[in-house]
């Protein structure tokens, strides 16, 4: 249940910020928000941004009920350190009251993106919030909450002109719903092709795996039908002009699909392709 990013179908992408399909530091859609590239000089910069996708998808699950969703965010750079707030729609279903689950996810994030010769190294924290539902089900000490944080340190580099590829790794030591630790580690690769009059085209794709700690809960790791660990890919195109961004991307995960899990809308998590849209200004 790691909920976090992608977007709808029609406002914008540029290079800034890693949600659902958009591309940061020359990477394809991941589990990153921030995709601001450090400044060499000390100079403070900031950006903000506005999309939208036709599914929000988080390392391969949805995060709104398979429909099209809203998202924003702002971001800021000092040298080598950044922080930003991003921002989109999610749907987790409803409690027994009827109120939903969440309705809004707020991420906040901050880090450091040192350079060590043709390598990024990218090494920050990341908190996922989520707003609109109750923290607690129905009972007393029954635990419900959402909002959980993340540890993150990455590396990426572009050995061949136009070819980066990156590994990150995500380490969270209380995840959702009091599940225990989870560990997520992603590999992605992007390659810049030619560009067509002023739009620059970019093949990439994303590869993870997310490993958990049940740590004693009952019926631990719903969202992976009842499994700890979870496999989770994507493949897309990305076509940025000037501070627009449009990516066509296809996700799917190794989760098993008995009981039509998978097919469901809530936390949907078979293949599906998605669009997205970003503007960076």
């Amino acid at each position: 249940m790691r909920r976090a990013l992608a977007n709808s179908i029609f406002a914008a992408v540029a290079a800034a910020a890693l949600s659902g399909p958009a591309v940061a530091d020359g990477l394809p859609a991941g589990s990153v928000k921030d995709a601001k590239p450090a400044d060499a000089g000390r100079t403070f910069a900031y950006s903000w941004n506005l999309g939208a996708t036709s599914d929000y998808i988080f390392r391969g699950i949805s995060q709104n009920s398979r429909s099209p969703a809203a998202q924003g965010g702002v971001d800021m750079t000092y040298g080598i350190f950044y922080a930003g707030v991003w921002g989109s729609d999610v749907n987790f279903g409803r409690n027994n009251d009827g109120t939903p689950v969440a309705n809004v996810e707020v991420d906040v994030y901050a880090g450091i993106k040192p350079v060590l010769g043709p390598v990024t190294f990218d090494l920050g924290v990341i908190s996922y919030n989520y707003v609109g539902g109750k923290d607690k089900g129905p009972r007393r000490n029954q635990v419900r909450e959402q909002d959980y944080a993340e540890l993150k340190a990455g590396a990426s580099a572009t050995f061949i002109p136009k070819l980066t590829t990156g590994v990150t790794l995500f380490y969270s030591p209380h995840y959702q719903q009091g599940q225990g630790s989870v560990t997520t580690v992603e590999g992605a690769v992007a390659y810049e092709l030619p560009a067509v009059m002023k739009i620059v085209p970019t093949l990439g794709g994303t590869i993870g795996g997310q490993f958990g700690d049940a740590g004693g809960v009952k019926n631990p790791y719903v969202f992976a039908n009842g499994k700890d660990s979870y496999m989770y890919w994507n493949a897309g195109l990305t076509l940025a002009i000037d501070k627009l961004s449009v990516d066509f991307r296809y996700w799917d995960t190794d989760i098993s699909n008995r009981g039509n899990f998978c097919s469901q809308d809530l936390f949907g998590c078979d293949g599906r392709f998605m669009a997205t849209a970003k503007v960076t200004f």
